[in-house]
């Protein structure tokens, strides 16, 4: 005999009381009497009844799953986030659908129209390195779909954005270089497209002008992430008849294939030419060289963050707005953590 999965009606035939008896007393709701309330839930678990998912999404218009999209899921700063996101979604009994747009934003349109036709509550991004236009995502709006941006962020004002404080970030970092002797500081910058690209640069200039120094743009080149486009950087900087006394990397990527290059070229690591980053991976810890000093951005906070306030805007749909929507902003505030003794 073929085993059937229990139902409200089954439940509601045993006990000879309607089927809206059931729903209710499943739901806990206050209408409900404690005894028959008491006899339903136990021969729901006596029966081992789960709810219908889909009856729930009609009845409630929630799918109580959130659309996750990052870049790669290999790069640990990525993953140590969707962790962070996972994690607050459990605690608020939610799923994550999870795609990767692979840095690409064809893929990244694909993966939108997937998760819009899979009916999610909500969407969180962190964009890829070449998006520039967001009309796939603003589509959402007409849906209901909120979007939450995380470390890679649109600069749109109406937007939801959990980022981190990138220009103070590189600023202090740049503080610290000059402080310990190195005047002439070079930065390997990423793709011009993204805004923390933008952040970065912003606070590197800030940074160098604190010094009352002259900004030297040949001292300013930019990766698109690849080791080929990064090695292409550095060997730009080290062709220059002054080199640096330091260079500033994008992340700890970037920095593992740029010391990789400047290896190869008989560069003292941290000592000809000092090296710091971003992100603070764990993984620069098994690396040969890893960086004097790296800004810890928190990815598993930012992740976390970022599903708390996914959470936050889902509760607050339908309630009175007075006609204004509100767009929250969060910066997660950086630190910069020293790895190695300064060796001149």
């Amino acid at each position: 005999m073929e085993n059937k999965l229990p139902t409200v009606k089954e439940i509601a035939r045993r006990l000879n009381v309607s089927v809206s008896t059931v729903s209710r007393a499943l739901s806990d709701h206050p209408r409900i009497g404690l005894r028959t309330k008491t006899r339903v839930q136990e021969l729901a678990k006596e029966l081992n009844y789960e709810p219908n998912a889909k009856a729930i999404f009609f009845k409630q218009r929630k799918s109580f799953i959130v659309g996750v999209i990052l870049p790669f899921i290999r790069e640990e700063f990525f993953s140590q986030a969707i962790s962070g996101i996972e994690a607050a979604a459990m605690e608020h009994d939610y799923t994550i659908l999870f795609g990767q747009s692979y840095d690409n934003p064809d893929r990244e349109k694909q993966v939108v129209e997937t998760m819009k036709k899979q009916r999610v509550d909500g969407l969180i991004i962190s964009l890829s390195k070449e998006t520039n236009k967001y009309d796939h995502l603003q589509a959402l709006d007409k849906y209901d779909i909120p979007v939450v941006y995380f470390d890679r962020v649109p600069q749109l004002e109406q937007a939801h954005k959990v980022y981190c404080d990138l220009y103070k970030g590189t600023t202090e970092m740049v503080n610290w270089l000059f402080n310990r002797g190195y005047r002439r500081v070079a930065f390997i910058n990423g793709p011009d497209k993204l805004s923390a690209s933008k952040e970065r640069l912003k606070g590197y200039l800030e940074g160098v002008s604190k010094q009352k120094l002259k900004i030297d743009m040949q001292m300013v080149e930019t990766t698109d992430l690849s080791r080929e486009s990064t090695h292409e950087a550095m060997k730009k900087l080290l062709a220059l008849k002054h080199r640096p006394h330091a260079i500033v990397t994008f992340n700890d990527y970037v920095h593992m294939d740029a010391v990789q290059y400047a290896e190869q070229h008989n560069i003292l690591i941290n000592k000809d030419i000092a090296f710091v980053s971003y992100a603070n991976l764990p993984i620069t810890n098994y690396t040969a060289y890893p960086p004097l000093a790296s800004i810890e951005q928190y990815p598993y906070g930012q992740g976390n963050k970022a599903m708390e306030l996914m959470i936050r805007i889902l509760n607050e749909k339908g309630m009175p707005t007075n006609g204004a929507r509100t767009y929250h902003n969060e910066k997660v505030v950086p630190t910069l953590v020293m790895h190695q003794p300064v060796i001149r």
